[in-house]
């Protein structure tokens, strides 16, 4: 049996207050927890925090350097590492939710290409989702992603 991961569980927490309207409490608790971490720190901590720190930015460009902070460390997370961590997939699961945030941080930001760039991306990896609540949610983001963005 595995021991309870309690950065992990810290970060559970720091969504809970996002989810529960408290971004500004998730965003102090998600700093203090990457403070902890560091930049060098468990590449899964670090997405995961990452990914979970942009969710509650009210500026654009905070969550663009989040989300890519994010994408970064999910580079680094082995799959071993993923089930250690109770992930039932593959490490390439992350990549469908982080290219999605991304390419709609970048929508909003004005940079159609990029944007473009990571809807590619997300749709490329989606087949490291499992057919779940979770997979549908992700993929149906990346349909109202590619709905909001003009063709070139």
């Amino acid at each position: 049996m595995t021991e309870p991961d309690v950065t992990m569980a810290k970060i559970g927490q720091g969504m809970e207050l996002g989810q529960s309207g408290e971004r500004a409490a998730a965003r102090r608790l998600f700093s203090e927890l990457w403070q902890e971490i560091g930049a060098t720190g468990d590449p899964l901590h670090r997405c995961a925090l990452a990914h979970s720190m942009a969710d509650v930015q009210d500026d654009a460009h905070e969550e663009l350097l989040w989300d890519l902070r994010a994408l970064e460390a999910a580079d680094l997370i082995t799959d071993a590492r993923a089930r250690q961590a109770g992930v039932t997939g593959p490490a390439s699961g992350f990549y469908p939710s982080l290219h999605l945030n991304l390419g709609d941080v970048y929508r909003r930001l004005g940079d159609l290409d990029r944007a473009r760039d990571h809807l590619r991306r997300g749709r490329a990896a989606v087949d490291a989702l499992g057919d779940d609540g979770y997979g549908q949610m992700i993929r149906q983001g990346l349909d109202r992603l590619a709905d909001r963005l003009p063709t070139s």
